[in-house]
């Protein structure tokens, strides 16, 4: 199968950006999957049901989450009705929502497993242990399983990628908004990248607009997120290409201005 995952994607912008990116992309390859990490769909902070039917209705099948999935107050309710937005697994019981999600497609199934990093974020449960409480049932499941880690801290998702080498098929990171340059398979053939980047504006700051955050450092006041709008647009993922072992054979990382 050949599945793409594409970074935070920040507001309305980035997913007019994605649509179009889209529009050509899936004309000259065969895609079977289409995930992204849609924690910022929402005015750049927070998701909610319209906008991830909006993002389904570009093609994505779909998204994790991360530390801003509970920001907009009407997606506790909807995460029962809506599967395939999954937040962040090491979340405390009780909390709304599941941490993973099997897809199945044209006789092909993906599980996705999604869990917050706690290096210089909220504290939440440990994404290690919470990852391995389920992944032997998930796996009894569903061989193809990808795993999203949104964190900031690189050592801490490339000590997630060690310790379940070989278990999952891809370790991928998101929260950071830059995508790194260190896609590589580890050592029991798991495919890891620490940040996949995102899709929103080129000329911004994480998406957002450049003026507004400058301003921030120069006052240490507190700002209101303004997703930019303008100009040329980012799209930052990754296309795996999964043979029947559930084993990443070839990759490409996605790095274009739309």
């Amino acid at each position: 199968m050949k599945l793409l995952y594409f970074g935070d994607i920040i507001g309305k912008n980035g997913l007019r950006a994605l649509d179009k990116f889209l529009s050509t992309y899936l004309k000259e390859n065969d895609i079977d999957f289409i995930f992204a990490n849609g924690e910022n769909l929402a005015g750049g902070k927070g998701i909610t049901k319209k906008y991830f039917l909006e993002a389904k209705r570009i093609g994505i099948d779909g998204v994790s989450t991360g530390n801003h999935v509970f920001d907009k107050r009407e997606i506790y309710g909807q995460l029962k009705e809506i599967p395939e937005i999954i937040r962040p697994l090491n979340y405390p019981v009780g909390t709304p929502g599941k941490g993973f999600h099997i897809f199945m497609k044209k006789n092909m199934k993906v599980g996705l497993i999604n869990v917050c990093g706690r290096v210089f974020m909220k504290t939440l449960d440990c994404p290690f242990r919470s990852i391995e409480a389920i992944i032997g049932s998930l796996r009894n499941e569903c061989e193809t399983i990808i795993v999203d880690i949104h964190g900031e801290a690189t050592s801490e998702k490339k000590a997630l990628g060690y310790f379940i080498d070989g278990k999952v098929t891809a370790v991928l990171g998101t929260h950071t908004h830059t995508q790194t340059n260190d896609s590589q398979f580890l050592p029991n053939k798991t495919f890891y990248m620490t940040d996949l980047g995102m899709v929103g504006a080129k000329t911004s700051v994480l998406g957002v607009k450049k003026e507004v955050i400058i301003n921030h450092f120069l006052t240490s006041m507190p700002f209101a997120l303004e997703v930019a709008e303008e100009g040329l647009a980012t799209i930052n993922g990754i296309e795996l290409d999964i043979d029947v072992d559930s084993k990443v054979t070839s990759y490409k990382v996605i790095n274009q201005d739309v």
